[in-house]
């Protein structure tokens, strides 16, 4: 799968461990930065994400931020873009079973590292339910 990565310098260290983890699958990525923890603006790369994910460039996308919160506001200002914060599996996993949610958001100051290593292996190998939820996806979308 192709995934498009991007962070603030909060979420810098995170991003690091997610990528290895991801490349060290298999995985192809598209890192639009940062690349350091000198500050920086999350919309920046919360939206590169989002483009590259809404664009087709990448099957879906990872933001990482201090709490999540703010690089995941961005993300989904791109149209055609559900960007879903998750603080847990059970988050994660739902995020894409009833959300279809193509990008994931993680709080670096939230999580350790582990549990978002699990929240990626969820997120990345849930499928989407369809059936009702994808009329629900399809209201989002209008």
């Amino acid at each position: 799968m192709k995934i498009a990565i991007g962070c603030d310098h909060a979420g810098y260290p995170l991003k690091v461990a997610v990528e290895d983890k991801l490349l060290q699958e298999g995985h192809g990525i598209i890192d639009v930065g940062t690349e350091s923890t000198e500050p920086v603006d999350y919309p920046i790369y919360g939206k590169s994400v989002g483009n590259a994910v809404a664009n087709g460039l990448a099957d879906r996308g990872i933001v990482i931020c201090g709490s999540g919160i703010g690089i995941s506001i961005a993300a989904n200002k791109v149209k055609g873009v559900r960007c879903a914060l998750c603080t847990s599996v059970e988050m994660a996993e739902m995020s894409r079973r009833h959300n279809d949610a193509n990008v994931l958001a993680m709080g670096a100051r939230m999580i350790e590292q582990d549990l978002a290593f699990e929240i990626v292996d969820k997120w990345l190998t849930t499928d989407f339910e369809g059936g009702k939820h994808l009329r629900r996806i399809n209201m989002l979308d209008e």
